[in-house]
């Protein structure tokens, strides 16, 4: 039987000092398995040695091949690219910072050949990463699970294993703004759970920026949930009820002759339409977001352009598997 082809992708950002490293521990992780493997780099528009590195990789390693994007179009972006043009029978994604250990694949293959169309992988950052990332993490993964009907996996990665059918499934989906955990969990299929603890980046520092982790929440909260639109109408109803309230206390003054009791204060005048006010520009930012989704949808624009690919000269596969292999 031939081996089944496997697709790496790693999308990488400004990565000159961690790359080598990386892809020696990624090689030292496959050459031990019994497929074939291609391995493509996305470089996402970087600006620093990542080009010249990736040139000198897939120069010594044939199973290389190097998507170069046209500029910085994101993490999400430089991943679904590679998906696309990714070949094999399954597909996994890693980070090239080496904090996805590759040494991780054999796992995740094994339960791969058990059925699973879908291995996730989940962080346990305990002691990795800093209290504040930590609580801004659990926070996001609350609000997104209570607020939409998709379930995303706490503590998930981009750190992935597809099969061919859930990756076909993944790439009809087609929205610009892309939040992978959650369109990985939409698709369903069979899906298993690989904990695992993230080691320290191999070098240079996290390109996931403050800004880059607000507009990454924003993806998901506005792909996958329409609470901010029930949101902004419950607290229209809220202002009604009031409103009613309000009415029917002036009415029964007036009934019962106390209406000298209704003397104009400028104060609660104020209030009243500041609160209004406030709540209607809330909704109208809502609607003003989702309408933006909507307009950058309908112009059809590419979520990513490549500017040069460079494919893979050939893909190996070692004579005979290790000893311990338990795939089929």
């Amino acid at each position: 039987m031939q081996p089944k082809t496997v697709g790496i992708v790693v999308p990488v950002y400004n990565e000159e000092e961690a790359i080598l490293a990386f892809h020696a521990q990624l090689r030292e992780s496959l050459d031990v398995l019994p497929y074939r493997f291609t391995i493509t780099y996305v470089n996402d528009g970087s600006a620093d040695g990542t080009a010249a590195m990736l040139k000198q990789i897939q120069a010594n390693d044939a199973r290389v091949a190097v998507l170069e994007l046209s500029r910085n179009f994101g993490h999400q972006a430089a991943l679904s690219a590679g998906l696309d043009a990714a070949p094999g029978d399954y597909v996994i994604s890693l980070d090239g910072d080496g904090q996805h250990p590759p040494t991780m694949i054999a796992e995740m293959l094994q339960l791969a050949e058990a059925g699973y169309d879908v291995v996730l992988t989940q962080r346990d950052d305990v002691g990795h990463v800093s209290a504040f990332k930590r609580s801004t993490a659990r926070i996001f993964y609350n609000l997104i699970n209570r607020m939409g009907d998709t379930q995303v996996l706490p503590g998930g990665a981009d750190f992935r294993l597809l099969s061919r059918n859930a990756l076909e499934a993944l790439k009809g989906m087609q929205e610009y703004h892309r939040f992978l955990r959650g369109m990985v969990a939409w698709i369903g299929f069979r899906t298993v759970i690989l904990p695992y603890q993230p080691p320290e980046r191999l070098a240079g520092k996290s390109k996931y920026t403050l800004k880059k982790m607000f507009a990454l929440a924003r993806d998901a909260v506005f792909s996958f949930s329409l609470v901010p639109l029930y949101f902004g109408l419950s607290l229209g109803g809220l202002m009604l009820v009031l409103a009613l309230l309000e009415m029917v206390y002036v009415i029964s003054l007036w009934l019962r002759g106390a209406q000298a009791s209704l003397e104009p204060g400028w104060s609660s005048l104020m209030f009243v339409i500041l609160v209004t006010g406030g709540l209607l520009m809330i909704l109208l930012g809502f609607i003003g977001v989702y309408i933006g989704y909507i307009f950058q949808e309908v112009k059809g624009r590419p979520v990513y352009i490549v500017r040069k690919a460079e494919p893979a000269r050939s893909s190996a596969v070692p004579a005979t598997p290790p000893a311990d292999w338990e795939g089929e």
